[in-house]
């Protein structure tokens, strides 16, 4: 991880004054969350055709930072337990599933009563909002700087919020979450894109690098995890039960199965019922990255947007500044649908054009292949 520290030497002459802190600590093993979105923007507001959220203590995150280790204690400590020890605090209203790495919560709340909350619990995290679409259940943060990987310091405990502008993490996340409306219920999904300041040029490394560029690095199924344990205690779960939760979330059935390419690669065929490939492919295309505009559980479809390259990989500003701001290169997306046909025992994959032929192109395999990665 990249950590550049500018200008250190205007306020050493304040550490005879200050001392050494004994309040931050150093994270060490402790990966914590923190975050400060990089975008400023006006107070979070709910759109006006949604209820507003009650200002309640309940719907409030508790001071201090979850941590990911807590959920492997956790873990392990139930796999140590006897099984009489395995029962869990049931939380009214709000239960973890499981499938693979993916958790999910289901909350007992209509899709218009949980949006506006979930717009607010971002907000009480640090980030901003960079697009929403009640209608569709679809929100995206901008990107953020999670602060507590910055380490703690005798430096940046001394000097406190003189390094707060000039000192980095060199990472940066943003967040999407997707709202499900099944049977009553609502189920909430949280994916994350991972950004990492990488050097390039002379050295390659720290202060012998020739310049930086912002790459894209693997998304975290545990902070996916720590996320959801959050929103849970936003939403009024005790914290340590949330943890709890989150930790001991069975998984659902056997494992996901692996995805089979069918037809030259333009399709896929998972060995699952309808209801589990659907839910595969709606995190598959999460993690991906790709522009989800709305979907139809009803017809099997995901509405996407597309932009091709030769590689396969979505074309965006390599530059971040420009991804922060929004900008776009010129060539225009390209509408497609994600198909997912039910076929009993099985299901199948597609990509359809938005007049609903089936597409065998290039792209058409290229977004399939995207896919498979994520599934698999």
């Amino acid at each position: 991880m990249n950590k550049r520290c500018v200008g250190i030497t205007l306020g050493l002459s304040m550490l005879a004054m200050s001392g050494c802190s004994t309040l931050n600590q150093a994270l060490g093993s402790e990966e914590a969350v923190d975050y400060k979105s990089t975008v400023t923007g006006d107070p979070l507001t709910i759109p006006p055709d949604l209820t507003q959220a009650n200002r309640d203590a309940r719907y409030r995150a508790p001071e201090g930072t979850t941590t990911f280790s807590q959920y492997a204690q956790n873990q392990q400590a139930q796999q140590n337990s006897s099984a009489s020890e395995n029962i869990l605090p049931q939380t009214e209203g709000i239960r973890v599933m499981r499938d693979g790495d993916v958790r999910w919560l289901v909350v007992d709340q209509s899709a218009e009563d949980v949006y506006p909350k979930i717009l607010e619990f971002w907000g009480e995290q640090g980030f901003t909002i960079h697009s929403q679409d009640p209608r569709a259940g679809l929100m995206e943060t901008d990107w953020a700087e999670n602060r507590a990987k910055i380490p703690e310091d005798w430096i940046h405990s001394a000097l406190g919020s003189i390094l707060e502008s000039v000192y980095d993490s060199g990472e940066r996340e943003r967040f999407r979450t997707r709202l499900e409306r099944v049977n009553g219920k609502t189920e909430v999904y949280i994916s994350h894109d991972h950004m990492v300041e990488t050097a390039v040029g002379a050295g390659g490394t720290g202060d012998t690098a020739s310049s930086f560029k912002w790459v894209m690095g693997k998304e975290d199924p545990g902070l996916n995890a720590a996320m959801l344990a959050r929103l849970m205690v936003y939403l009024g779960t005790d914290v340590n039960n949330a943890r709890a939760m989150v930790a001991q979330a069975e998984r659902e059935g056997n494992e996901p199965k692996v995805v089979q390419a069918t037809d030259g690669g333009s399709s896929l065929t998972l060995a699952e019922s309808f209801d589990r490939a659907w839910r595969r492919v709606g995190v598959a295309i999460d993690s991906a990255g790709f522009s989800l505009e709305d979907r139809d559980r009803s017809t099997g479809d995901y509405y996407i947007r597309y932009l091709d390259s030769d590689t396969g990989e979505k074309i965006e500003q390599q530059n971040f500044i420009g991804r922060l701001f929004g900008t776009r290169n010129t060539a225009e997306a390209v509408p497609y649908r994600i198909h997912v046909a039910d076929q009993g025992a099985s299901s199948l994959v597609t990509v359809l054009d938005q007049n609903g032929q089936v597409q065998d192109t290039e792209t058409a395999r290229r977004i399939m292949s995207v896919l498979a990665t994520h599934m698999n």
